[in-house]
């Protein structure tokens, strides 16, 4: 048997292009809730299939406790240790663990360490990583990503979680 090579050629599985190569140190970041994230990649460049944020969680911080109504929530610890709450309880997880939260389990992550901690996370389908695009703070170089507390969650913030399909379900608000 024998291969005519010009044939590949005409295969669109040999010549279509379609992937995404995402560089070092690229995204869009912003601080939100006393985090710093940087969207990777988006659910607009992967026709909605996932998106991807990268985190850098300061000691003390992390978000509230919340649910997703339509993404799953997968973690990849890089560095540092997090408290994750899923559900009712409550476990910690380090470096080079993988946390799986499905969607409406109420869930939060919490650097309960002295250093801060650095994180991939991945929602799928893509999409909620909007909310910290629409939502979060410009980042100032040279100055530390500052807290929110409650008084931050107002009506604006509120509404951008209903867009997005989150639902606040703080612990001690």
């Amino acid at each position: 048997m024998s291969i005519d090579l010009s044939d590949l050629n005409s295969d669109p599985r040999y010549t279509r292009q379609g992937g995404i190569h995402v560089p070092a140190n690229t995204g869009e970041t912003k601080w939100f809730s006393g985090d710093v994230y940087t969207v990777r990649l988006g659910a607009a460049a992967t026709n909605g299939a996932i998106g991807i944020v990268e985190a850098s969680v300061p000691p003390g911080s992390g978000p509230v406790a919340h649910t997703h109504a339509d993404q799953d929530e997968t973690f990849y610890l890089l560095s540092g240790e997090l408290e994750f709450l899923d559900g009712d309880r409550i476990f910690t997880a380090s470096a080079g663990d993988i946390v799986f939260i499905p969607r409406t389990i109420r869930h939060r992550f919490k650097n309960v360490g002295l250093h801060t901690a650095k994180m991939l996370f991945l929602y799928t389908p893509g999409g909620a990583e909007n909310l910290f695009l629409e939502g979060g703070d410009e980042p100032e170089p040279g100055v530390a990503v500052q807290a929110w507390g409650p008084e931050r969650f107002d009506e604006r913030i509120l509404g951008l979680f209903r867009k997005h399909g989150v639902e606040a379900l703080p612990e001690d608000w």
